[in-house]
């Protein structure tokens, strides 16, 4: 998403390699730190206590997906609109319109992304190396 919104916005060929290594590194350790402890457990609560059979788990991961996607686009995009502010990228745009067109944006593109590619490709890699090689950890004796 940082790459296409460089692209986007005019500023991949402007900017150097290492400008880029380094906002793609922030851009990471934010968005894992976000998903990690605010979006991913939101998400989780939020698509799970709707009504739906949850033995159905091709439901539980289209919900997932969607709110997921919808919390990271919200603060990703924020952080993304201060990164311009900051640089000096805006040119004196409003900042709730430059936001509002930011989340339309990256929502029309993560979405279909997260459930058409890289959800799908998550899944079976997980399940073709994760789950073949058995528990990450083994199963604890309750009665010691």
């Amino acid at each position: 998403m940082m790459t296409f919104n460089l692209w986007h916005s005019g500023l991949l060929g402007k900017m150097s390699a290492l400008d880029i290594l380094l906002q793609f590194i922030l851009c990471f350790v934010i968005a894992f730190l976000v998903e990690s402890f605010i979006v991913g457990p939101l998400a989780r609560k939020i698509a799970f206590s709707l009504p739906f059979d949850k033995s159905n788990s091709i439901l539980g991961v289209l919900a997932m997906s969607f709110f997921m996607v919808i919390g990271m686009v919200l603060i990703m995009s924020l952080y993304g609109m201060i990164s311009a502010y900051l640089a000096d990228q805006l040119n004196g745009a409003s900042l709730l319109r430059t936001y509002l067109h930011t989340i339309a944006h990256n929502f029309s593109l993560a979405l279909p992304y997260q459930l058409i590619i890289l959800g799908p490709l998550v899944r079976y890699v997980f399940g073709k190396f994760i789950k073949s090689n058995g528990p990450v950890m083994p199963a604890i004796n309750k009665s010691v």
